[in-house]
């Protein structure tokens, strides 16, 4: 690519951006969420067209108008935000498109056949007919990935392929990456997870605000160069402050049974000032475990609330209470994308600022303000369209709605997925800063870095089991990752 520029309304996306990927090689692409990769990488794929620039394929230039003409040249695409169906099983969606027939039917049993084997590649553990409605973010993530596995490929990009899976699940996927590698697949490879980078990358090449930001070779990468690379100055770490002594409880829960597994029971507490985090591989229950508390999904049990038992049987239930879910599907379950920023960040809180029905616009623009800055939301203005804006910050807009809410509890799943390294600090720094003030945060996580860097205490669970919870100073990667395939405390 040379020279490619993509504007949209308030903001220049791409400003003449350079790249490059050879068959065989494994490219990088780092940047602070709105730095403008995935837009790169759609222009590649065939979803946007650019406005300026040449975009070369076997030394021919190329226009591709739509995703079906990329496909035709053999790139493949697996995008950061999901694109399953959720009313089609797993086999359906791996042949979606390309569904094989025999005497002019659709040949389902013949697809579920062949779709063991890809779900076996990339350690899927569930059968083909399964609905993808029933699936977790990280199993949907897999499912996509070994559809892009299932096709002819030639040029694959991964948009944050590993942002909600753990340890085991992201090994499998580089090892596939290598032998895709070895068969002469070129691949543009994009992650957050900075530690995953030198163990896949042939090269590393950065954007900022929407321009080349440099590149580095094979032996220059290191944590301290792509963190310069992508931000231009030093990230100050993450430091946890250690968990409250002798605070009270303000969460607990006692035989919490979930509709995945109705016949393991979840006990566990949190007190006040403290970080929980909830650790496990996927399929665990730990997103089965938030949406239960959340009064999404029905559950059998006990949750109370600074002594008082609460009656979850609706996310209104819980959002009364005080306590708030930041889900891991950000696009589907976080956000209301076809409104503006600050329309989302009041629309839980719209009670205070209306009158007979009329929105008091003065105030709730100071209140939507006020959330954007906390977080640093990197958007035009409060006024831009959710949509438009980066994963990232998107993830940063649900933050700051339920921030400015004062909550007793947050209940944060996945809360760094697909976010920046600055980002990323900044939104640890503003955890310890509400744990400090006394809230109580459970924090399921798959990124076993932030895990260890952000909790107070670790639970880790196990096919529906709360195998053990670690304190700080017995929790380390082998010790979770023990209790996360069932192994004793």
């Amino acid at each position: 690519m040379h020279g490619v520029s993509k504007r949209f309304p308030g903001v220049i996306a791409l400003d003449s951006v350079d790249i490059s990927l050879a068959p065989g090689e494994v490219v990088a692409l780092l940047g602070e969420n709105g730095a403008g990769k995935s837009t790169l990488m759609k222009i590649i794929g065939g979803v946007y067209q650019a406005d300026a620039g040449s975009l070369i394929v076997d030394d021919v230039p190329c226009t591709f108008r739509s995703p079906s003409e990329a496909l035709d040249k053999c790139i493949r695409v697996v995008f950061q935000e999901l694109s399953v169906l959720e009313n089609l099983d797993i086999s359906e969606n791996i042949f979606l498109g390309r569904e094989l027939r025999k005497a002019g039917l659709v040949d389902r049993k013949k697809m579920r056949e062949l779709t063991v084997g890809y779900l076996e590649k990339v350690g899927l553990k569930r059968p083909p007919s399964t609905p993808v409605a029933a699936l977790s973010i990280a199993e949907r993530q897999l499912v996509e990935i070994a559809r892009a596995f299932s096709m002819k490929v030639r040029y694959l990009i991964l948009d944050e392929p590993t942002s909600s899976l753990t340890l085991e699940e992201s090994n499998r996927l580089f090892e596939i990456i290598a032998d895709l590698k070895n068969e002469g697949v070129g691949i543009f490879y994009i992650s957050h997870r900075l530690d995953e980078i030198g163990v896949v990358a042939d090269r590393v090449v950065g954007l900022r605000d929407g321009k080349n930001a440099g590149a580095l070779t094979k032996e220059e990468i290191t944590h301290e160069a792509m963190v310069k690379l992508m931000v231009g100055r030093e990230i100050a770490p993450s430091v946890n402050a250690g968990p409250t002594t002798a605070s009270e409880v303000v969460l607990e829960i006692k035989e919490l049974r979930t509709s995945r597994y109705p016949n393991i029971p979840v006990s566990f507490s949190i007190r006040s000032g403290e970080i929980l985090g909830l650790a496990g591989l996927v399929g665990a229950g730990r997103s089965e475990v938030t949406r239960a508390l959340f009064g999404i999904d029905p559950a059998q049990g006990t949750i109370a609330l600074k002594g008082e038992t609460l009656k979850v049987r609706s996310p209104r239930d819980a959002i009364n209470a005080g306590m708030f879910l930041v889900p891991e599907d950000r696009r589907n379950a976080g956000l209301t994308t076809t409104m503006s920023v600050g329309e989302n960040i009041v629309l839980p809180a719209w009670h205070k600022f209306s009158a007979l029905g009329l929105k008091k616009q003065h105030p709730a623009r100071k209140y939507a303000t006020e959330g954007v800055q906390q977080l640093n939301v990197k958007t035009p203005s409060i006024d831009q369209i959710a949509a438009n804006l980066s994963g990232g910050n998107q993830q940063k807009v649900v933050l700051a709605r339920w921030l400015q809410m004062n909550p007793k509890v947050m209940i944060i799943d996945e809360p760094t997925r697909g976010i920046d390294v600055g980002s990323k600090a900044e939104i640890y720094t503003e955890l310890r800063r509400l744990a400090a003030q006394g809230l109580a945060i459970l924090m399921v996580s798959s990124d076993m870095e932030e895990v260890l860097a952000v909790s107070d205490r670790i639970g880790v669970m196990h096919e529906g089991h709360l195998s053990g919870i670690l304190d700080r100073k017995d929790a380390t990667e082998e010790a979770i990752m023990n209790l996360a395939v069932g192994g004793a405390k």
